[in-house]
């Protein structure tokens, strides 16, 4: 062998040598264009806090413009004609429900009981845990805010029947955060039926209180955002108790469901428009529970 062949051996294996010393950016999970400096599947605090921030910002919006501003407050002063017993729903929610019309802190407590027990059956505390969470944080904050912190300034000259603080609702409130905190602990192939029976019934219960003249259409979203925030915050603070992100279900059979709900629980004798308003306000209730859980699934930590 002459020299030049030598050479040549010693710069292949040379350069062999560099090739396989080389650190694979793969080797250890991580992605293209990551950096060093924090683990894969990890965000900082400020990053998993934004969605929950998104929905206390869209909160505090609604409250301001639909109570604290005279063109609002005239806007929905404006849906609250005739009396209560006119919406078609009105027999029905003195007598047995639907909840939580009716034994609204019974329906919370069962609601409670049974998170925790499925949560247990299923082996999944933390899960358990942040649901229960939820629904109470919701309803909690929901009757803080209504009671002693968002007073409702009389800026339209309202009626004294109208100048009472209800934002935001609390009935709206309990069915909101028992179906966010159900969809934490559902299995991934009970989910999309879990989401559909919650936006019929988040749906119905928004809706009614409307017709009712419980509640203003701002009550019920707010509470609903509300709730959203609070799903937002436990998927992104405990990746860990965030479902699987499987295939996203349609949402027309659940939106489906919420309309047709909203339709006939904000029904009522001496209107048709008006409860067309109420029906619109339900379902964007709906709508959005159902795109903050089902939409796009948190990530989960690996």
């Amino acid at each position: 062998m002459n020299q030049q062949d030598q050479q040549d051996r010693q710069d292949q294996q040379d350069h062999r040598y560099t090739r396989e010393s080389r650190p694979d950016p793969t080797a250890l999970g991580a992605t293209p264009g990551a950096t060093s400096g924090a683990p894969a599947g990890t965000a900082s605090y400020p990053a998993r806090l934004r969605p929950a921030a998104l929905f206390l910002a869209a909160f505090a919006a609604v409250y301001l413009l639909a109570v604290c501003t005279p063109f609002g407050q005239a806007a929905e002063n404006s849906l609250v004609v005739g009396f209560a017993d006119d919406a078609r729903i009105f027999p029905w929610a003195q007598s047995l429900g639907p909840p939580p019309l009716t034994a609204e802190y019974a329906t919370l407590i069962v609601g409670v009981v049974l998170l925790a027990v499925v949560a247990a059956v299923r082996r999944r505390p933390l899960a358990g845990a942040a649901a229960v969470a939820v629904a109470v944080v919701t309803l909690g904050a929901t009757e803080l805010l209504n009671k002693a912190v968002l007073p409702r300034p009389d800026l339209s000259h309202a009626p004294g029947n109208l100048v009472e603080a209800s934002f935001p609702s609390g009935h709206v409130a309990i069915a909101a955060g028992l179906v966010a905190g159900a969809l934490l602990i559902a299995s991934p192939r009970t989910r999309p039926y879990v989401a559909a029976a919650g936006a019929l019934w988040l749906a119905v219960t928004a809706a009614a209180v409307q017709a009712l003249y419980w509640h203003r259409p701002s009550d019920a979203l707010g509470a609903t955002l509300l709730a959203c925030a609070c799903y937002a915050l436990a998927t992104r603070l405990l990746p860990s108790v965030a479902p699987e992100a499987r295939t996203r279900p349609r949402a027309w059979p659940a939106l489906a469901l919420a309309v047709a709900g909203a339709l006939s629980a904000g029904s009522r004798a001496d209107a048709f428009a008006r409860p067309l308003v109420f029906a619109v306000a339900a379902v964007a209730c709906a709508a959005l529970l159902w795109l903050t859980a089902m939409g796009r699934p948190a990530p989960r930590r690996s």
